[in-house]
């Protein structure tokens, strides 16, 4: 007996090391993920910005605002806005770029948003338990969609339909491009909109009902204001992703790097921008140094963007624990 009690306490030790070493390899493991994808994210940093850096050695900060030249028809030196890099004077000029991608960001932002809060309203306060597990999953297959595939349909279809509807000049324009991002915009800024709303503690609702309000009253004067740190961080998250589409504006949008507040004009975006240029131009030029220098000044933006949303999430979470 004592000698069968030994070989079970030895058993238990063995077991209980064999636990301790598992546990200490994935915390380990886990550890060395987290360094490696912050390691790669910083490596990313330098080498646009190493790549980047290069532009200024043969061109001016001033250069990215415009250049002054020599306008033939008008005979008289002219200050353009343009990005222009095959020219007898080539122009690098950001701001058709940002025009561009701001025209296209902002409707499709607007537009996911509106969609996608009503959406997460009905998911999370309204919809009963089937049609929940039904949908849910749905709609987060949505971003399993090939944006190249958004753009076509974009291109193919509604893009005729929008130039037949409001008679616009430019067939592909910003409009055209914004509806496409919105669509893709739209799981990502459902779901965490509906996890914010889902999160809000039941006793809130109850406390809302005791004081005699409605099914809607208590949505909205009750459960949105509890979430709304989570439906900001969903909508800046959005914007972020906006920003950050490059086939759907490739295929959309018209590519013309125009200055304009016209949302029915054809525009340039950042991403389009790199996508269609990077793969033909001369490395070490100041051209290859120029595209370098929008994907630095793009990353930046989203990397700020997701940074302001992973904080607002962060006191989110705090504020309901506590």
């Amino acid at each position: 007996m004592r000698k069968e009690m030994l070989g079970s306490m030895e058993q238990h030790r063995l077991t209980k090391k064999k636990e301790v070493f598992s546990e200490w390899f994935i915390e380990k493991l886990l550890l060395m993920a987290g360094i490696s994808s912050t390691l790669i994210i910083a490596l990313i940093f330098l080498f646009l910005f190493k790549e980047a850096v290069q532009f200024f050695k043969t061109a001016g900060s001033f250069d990215l605002i415009g250049k002054w030249v020599y306008d033939d028809w008008e005979e008289r030196n002219v200050f353009k806005m343009m990005w222009q890099s095959i020219s007898e004077v080539p122009k690098y000029s950001l701001i058709p770029l940002f025009c561009g991608s701001f025209l296209v960001a902002f409707p499709a932002t607007i537009i996911a948003s509106v969609l996608g809060i009503g959406c997460a309203i009905y998911l999370s306060e309204l919809a009963p338990p089937k049609v929940r597990e039904m949908l849910k999953p749905t709609i987060e297959l949505l971003a399993g969609i090939p944006s190249v595939v958004i753009g076509f349909i974009m291109l193919a279809f509604l893009a005729t339909f929008i130039q037949d509807v409001f008679h616009t000049k430019f067939r592909l324009n910003a409009f055209v491009g914004a509806c496409g991002v919105a669509l893709a915009v739209l799981p990502i800024m459902i779901t965490i909109a509906e996890d914010a709303m889902r999160a809000v503690p039941k006793e809130l609702r109850d406390a809302s009902y005791a004081l005699g309000a409605t099914k809607w009253q208590t949505i909205w004067g009750t459960v949105v204001p509890a979430a709304v740190s989570g439906i900001s961080a969903a909508v800046i998250l959005g914007f972020g992703r906006a920003l950050g589409e490059t086939m759907i504006v490739l295929m959309a949008t018209g590519n013309a790097a125009l200055v304009t507040g016209n949302i029915f004009s054809s525009v340039r975006t950042m991403t389009a921008n790199i996508a269609a240029e990077l793969g033909s131009v001369a490395q070490g030029t100041e051209h290859y140094y120029a595209l370098f220098l929008v994907g630095a000044v793009l990353f930046t933006f989203t990397f700020t963007l997701n940074f302001i949303s992973e904080i607002i999430l962060n006191k989110m979470r705090q504020k309901l624990r506590m």
